[in-house]
């Protein structure tokens, strides 16, 4: 009869092998993870130069553009300097009410509409076309020297601008009247007439600055693929043919972005150049709200209402770049996000 294995005490602790002990035993606790990120005075520091670039435009945005944002409440409130921002009794929304209420609303709507309207359908296209013939010309030097002709007006001043305006087309020494009277016309007091005050703005505002816009759109051309227009001489296209086919759709995007930013200031008419151009007589289509708050806010110290005003112009200037940039990501074209 074989030996019974020898007995043990009850809470003696039985021997396991060791690929059991192994697979058994607690784990160790894992070593801490380094950390994901420095921290942000670290990281600061480290790349100290590049804040200081940043900090400028930083500055300038905080106080140009986000601090008046403050000073909007008193297009809510009936504002006085003695009380203050705080104090100054609130009226709501009396001020809007006032505006929109008002016999110069429609005046003033309409001039400002006009003029951009009419102005985003005749000037934007032209520094397109421009682009395009000078992305065309054969020698380089003609090339840039044409360039530099075209953008060099966008480096003149507005007052200078306005004043070759009054010389050009006054009634009485201006080059343009001298030729209609040579012509057998009689001279035309162009500053005065109302409705010579939107062609000589949106004619001038193509001089001034469609070379310049020019630039943006040759700079888009230059990434286009020059082997692309290989393959279409290759193919037989002639230089139209390749412009519709080949530049057209590779600035798409860029022509896209250009007139969503344009439709979205629809409503902000250059301040400047309107102002110097206005007279007495021309009033009835060119006094534009931008003007006119300038005249209600600081000649008639009616700060409340003018700043409603140009809050009303505000926020209808973002609808309508919230509006036509989402109609352009429903049409998958480019859109600004």
């Amino acid at each position: 009869m074989s030996p019974s294995p020898p007995a043990t005490d009850a809470g003696a602790v039985r021997p396991v092998d060791a690929d059991h002990s192994a697979t058994t035993a607690a784990p160790t606790p894992e070593p801490p993870p380094p950390r994901a990120r420095r921290r942000l005075v670290t990281r600061i520091l480290h790349a100290w130069q590049l804040y200081v670039l940043l900090a400028p435009a930083l500055i300038y945005l905080v106080v140009f553009k986000y601090w008046p944002m403050y000073g909007a409440q008193i297009a809510f409130r009936d504002y006085n300097p003695v009380d203050g921002f705080f104090w100054s009794p609130w009226v709501g929304l009396d001020h809007f009410v006032a505006f929109v209420t008002s016999f110069q609303f429609e005046r003033l709507v309409a001039n400002t509409l006009t003029i951009n309207t009419v102005g985003l359908l005749v000037a934007f296209p032209v520094p397109i076309i421009l682009a395009l013939i000078v992305n065309q010309l054969p020698s380089e030097r003609f090339k840039r020297l044409t360039q530099t002709i075209l953008y060099a007006p966008s480096f003149i001043s507005v007052v200078v601008i306005v004043g070759m305006i009054h010389l050009l087309f006054s009634p009485s020494t201006g080059m343009v009247n001298h030729g209609i009277s040579l012509l057998g016309g009689d001279p035309i007091f162009f500053m005065g007439t109302p409705e010579w005050f939107r062609p000589l703005y949106i004619g001038s505002d193509i001089w001034q600055n469609a070379g310049f816009s020019m630039i943006i759109y040759l700079a888009a051309l230059t990434a286009i693929d020059p082997s692309l227009h290989e393959a279409a001489r290759m193919d037989g296209a002639n230089r139209f043919q390749r412009i519709r086919h080949i530049d057209i759709p590779g600035i798409l995007p860029v022509i896209t972005i250009l007139f969503i930013l344009a439709v979205g200031n629809i409503f902000n008419l250059g301040f400047e150049k309107v102002y110097l151009m206005q007279t007495d007589l021309n009033l009835p289509t060119s006094e534009v709200i931008n003007t006119y708050v300038y005249k209600a806010g600081l000649q008639n110290a009616q700060f409340s209402y003018s700043a409603a005003i140009g809050l009303f112009n505000s926020v209808l200037n973002l609808i309508l770049l919230l509006t036509f940039n989402w109609v352009a990501k429903k049409a998958n074209q480019s859109s600004l996000w």
